[in-house]
């Protein structure tokens, strides 16, 4: 079995650093005391009067102790800076790493995506501060204001940080055939009572995202804006903007026929039924600016199509408020 003790010398090495700096102060302090004594005790004065030699010896040690020190701060600088610089490496390894795994998990261009890395896109967006610009085309806005509203609130405080926000949707304030109500015959109508659901549903996405105006900027997490509008269109194509620089699109591919229950009248008594569009979890396509010249057309004609429909649509209809109850007679 081999012998795992330290050596003699590695021992007594461990303990001259131990006593390395108690016995310098007390030998500093040793000739410290001996000149105050010698300036004012006249006979040790006299005995180390011309002991040229002494001095310069105890100089010597003086100085001697003095550059060990410096040695050992400069050593000690060095090896710290060593430390940085390995650490700074390591650092940008790390970042090269996560940079490359991002270009890995984040869908490439054209590629068939789901809601979530949309939601996930635009958490890495609004967490990147700056100016945010994030714009939807859809049905109700569901899938735009509902992640976006959780996403404000979970933002850190950053007061330089500007977010946009713009909803483009249906104008259910105007007759409409899809979504509609479909007869016996199989003809399409309107759907006044569904409509009217659809448009409140979106006023409480308008609110939901409203609402966080004042407590963003009360926090200073950021600066920002809400606008919808509305087009007399029937919702089929979704559009979804980060920026400049990436477009989400997709379109409504289920079609629900139920029963229309939002009708005053008694569901036995519903002539017909509802012809709903559905489209919440449907698959989307991801273009970016980087991903070649066919992604950036695609990009630019997208955006010119929402710019063109943005700019002929009007605000949003403020929800009227509710009759007050009559008094009981």
């Amino acid at each position: 079995m081999s012998d795992t003790r330290p050596s003699w010398s590695d021992r007594l090495a461990a303990g001259w650093g131990r006593a390395e700096s108690t016995v310098t102060k007390l030998f500093l302090a040793a000739v410290f005391a001996l000149g105050l004594l010698a300036q004012f005790v006249k006979p040790i004065g006299d005995a180390l009067e011309d002991k040229v030699y002494l001095g310069g010896a105890l100089l010597t040690v003086v100085g001697y102790l003095l550059y060990a020190e410096v040695q050992r701060l400069n050593a000690a600088h060095t090896a710290q800076r060593e430390n940085e610089d390995a650490l700074d490496q390591v650092v940008r390894r790390l970042d090269d790493e996560v940079q490359r795994l991002n270009a890995l998990l984040r869908p490439r261009a054209g590629e068939t995506v789901t809601p979530r890395d949309l939601e996930r896109e635009f958490e890495e967006a609004l967490a990147a501060g700056g100016e945010v610009r994030l714009a939807a085309m859809g049905f109700t806005g569901e899938t735009f204001a509902v992640p976006l509203r959780n996403v404000l609130q979970g933002l850190g405080r950053d007061p330089l940080r500007t977010v946009s926000l713009r909803l483009l949707v249906p104008d259910f304030t105007k007759a409409i055939e899809v979504p509609g109500q479909v007869d016996t015959g199989g003809k399409i109508s309107d759907a006044p009572d569904f409509r009217e659901q659809l448009r409140r549903q979106i006023a409480e996405y308008e609110s939901s995202l409203t609402s966080q105006i004042a407590r963003m900027r009360l926090r200073q997490t950021a600066r920002l804006t809400v606008e919808f509008r509305v087009l007399h269109m029937s919702p089929s194509l979704k559009l979804y903007f980060i920026n400049n620089d990436v477009v989400y699109e997709g379109i409504y591919d289920r079609i629900d026929l139920r029963p229309d229950y939002s009708s005053n009248s008694a569901p036995e008594a519903c002539d017909g039924n509802l012809l709903d569009l559905l489209g919440y979890d449907s698959m989307l396509t991801r273009w970016s600016l980087d991903s070649g010249d066919h992604a950036r057309e695609i990009i630019r004609r997208r955006r010119e199509l929402f710019e063109t429909l943005w700019n002929v649509a009007h605000e949003l209809t403020p929800t009227p408020s509710l009759p007050g109850r009559p008094d009981a007679s």
